[in-house]
């Protein structure tokens, strides 16, 4: 029997939900300060996921659970770039 490899599960900072990693997208804090969203989780910096749905970056943001995250103040422009970025590529 075949041993299966546990798969890395990050929390969401919208709905705190518990997904695979491969499910969430990653918001960026890059050693320059700029945040951004990460969909190949592969960009340097301090990291925090969050579901593909603008209900989870808009709770986040109500909620400011990805600034605290993030250890940053996060600008409402930055929101709304990150908001028109995942609409484009919701799927």
């Amino acid at each position: 029997m075949p041993i299966q490899k546990k798969k890395p599960e990050r929390k969401c900072v919208g709905c705190n939900t518990m997904l695979p990693k491969a499910e969430l997208i990653r918001i960026v804090r890059s050693p320059e300060g700029e945040i951004s969203l990460d969909f190949t989780g592969k960009k340097s910096g301090r990291g925090a996921y969050i579901c593909r749905k603008t209900a989870c970056l808009n709770k986040a943001r109500k909620t400011g659970r990805a600034a605290t995250a993030l250890n940053v103040q996060i600008p409402e422009s930055v929101y709304e770039a990150m908001e028109r970025e995942l609409n484009g590529n919701e799927e």
